[in-house]
């Protein structure tokens, strides 16, 4: 059989390593995951507890397509508290995973062929369900002088139909502050392309919090998920929000493509929402490993690199040893046991010199993986 152009995207490199570490596990092999972005931790016990209660005594039927009603209610309320916005609850819709609010996003604001900018280095994935819809992702070659995060120049200096920003971002863990958030919306709209914010890892920041664009405008569409600050990868839910005017196109589109998010999950994410003081906790895990990873990096011959704002990871220069990550993680995957991702899963034309190190495992891995890493580099003479 024939297959679609549109399914001529790359892969998601980080799964295949995943995919090579869970092999090399299933020969004996103890393996240290610094590779993908999930947290060690499980969703909260008394989510847990309370979800359980509820599958007994209901069947769990579809929703309706936006999501429930109580659980759309208290994101809003998370917004109040959070960010000091009074969000109307009807502009929450529940997607199946941000993976569902990106593709729901994505066809609400744009046409085939249109022109959406995304950072480069950046999630993977934007690229991939933007070319699977017959649109253009425009890579904006971001720097680590910008933190790499766009800038108002690379707006004016594309021709973009839309523009979507990671703050925390993917693989850097590097934030915007009010003024550049707020710069870069100013710019999209003076230049009619839509704005989309990432805002996934909010929750899980270390010196400042961070912003959110609905402090900003309206204009908007803002992007979460339960997978990271509420440690449910999972369960596949997350949310969108959605200015008044469109919801009921997502609302339609939700409705022919996904029917409803799990119902189950919706459930589980609703009693996640009460437990912010056990979830809070977690986020000491990661500002632990994260002062081990900047620590230790330069000791073993990493130096440069951006400190991570938030989220759980170091996007790390590696030119001085090798112009292929996908050899170098591959050897360390090999020789000392440890999966980390290659940087061209974030930026095909300049990721052959970097890589990703999550820090979203357990203390002890992340002390282990990076000996491991020490050794492998001392190993090769690189230090």
């Amino acid at each position: 059989m024939k297959h679609s152009v549109r399914g001529n995207i790359d892969p998601f490199i980080v799964m295949d390593v995943m995919e090579k570490a869970r092999k090399a596990e299933e020969n004996g092999r103890k393996i240290i995951h610094l590779e993908v972005g999930q947290p060690s931790t499980a969703i909260p016990f008394e989510a847990l507890r309370r979800t359980s209660h509820i599958m007994e005594r209901d069947p769990l039927g579809y929703t309706v397509a936006l999501g429930l009603p109580e659980l759309r209610k208290k994101i809003s309320g998370l917004y109040g508290r959070w960010y000091n916005v009074d969000l109307d609850p009807a502009r929450v819709v529940i997607t199946s995973g941000s993976s569902g609010a990106f593709i729901l996003s994505f066809i609400s604001l744009f046409d085939v062929a249109a022109r959406v900018g995304i950072g480069a280095p950046g999630y993977p994935s934007y690229r991939q369900i933007l070319k699977s819809l017959g649109m253009l992702p425009v890579d904006i070659k971001t720097s680590l002088e910008n933190k790499f995060q766009p800038t108002k120049n690379d707006i004016l200096s594309n021709s973009l139909d839309g523009l979507l920003v990671a703050s925390p971002s993917n693989p850097s863990g590097t934030m915007l502050d009010q003024n550049e958030l707020a710069e870069l919306i100013e710019t999209s709209n003076s230049v009619g392309a839509n704005f989309i914010s990432d805002e996934i890892y909010h929750g899980i920041q270390y010196d400042k919090k961070a912003v959110s664009a609905l402090e900003i405008t309206d204009q908007c569409y803002v992007i979460n998920s339960f997978s990271k600050f509420f440690s449910m990868t999972g369960w596949r839910v997350g949310w969108m929000v959605v200015p008044e005017d469109h919801i009921r196109v997502v609302e339609r589109l939700a409705q022919n493509l996904f029917i409803c998010p799990p119902h189950i999950s919706q459930v589980a994410a609703l009693e996640a929402l009460s437990c912010e003081n056990e979830l809070s906790q977690y986020i000491e895990i990661y500002r632990k490993n994260r002062q081990i990873i900047m620590h230790e990096l330069p000791q073993i011959g990493f130096q440069n690199f951006a400190p991570p704002d938030g989220a759980f990871y170091f996007y790390v220069d590696i030119s001085r040893y090798s112009d292929d990550s996908l050899s170098f993680c591959d050897d360390v995957l090999e020789e000392v046991g440890v999966a980390i991702t290659p940087g061209v899963d974030f930026d095909p034309e300049r990721g052959n010199t970097t890589i990703r190190i999550s820090y979203a495992r357990s203390t002890d891995e992340i002390s282990e993986g990076i000996n491991r890493l020490g050794n492998f580099m001392k190993k090769r003479g690189y230090f």
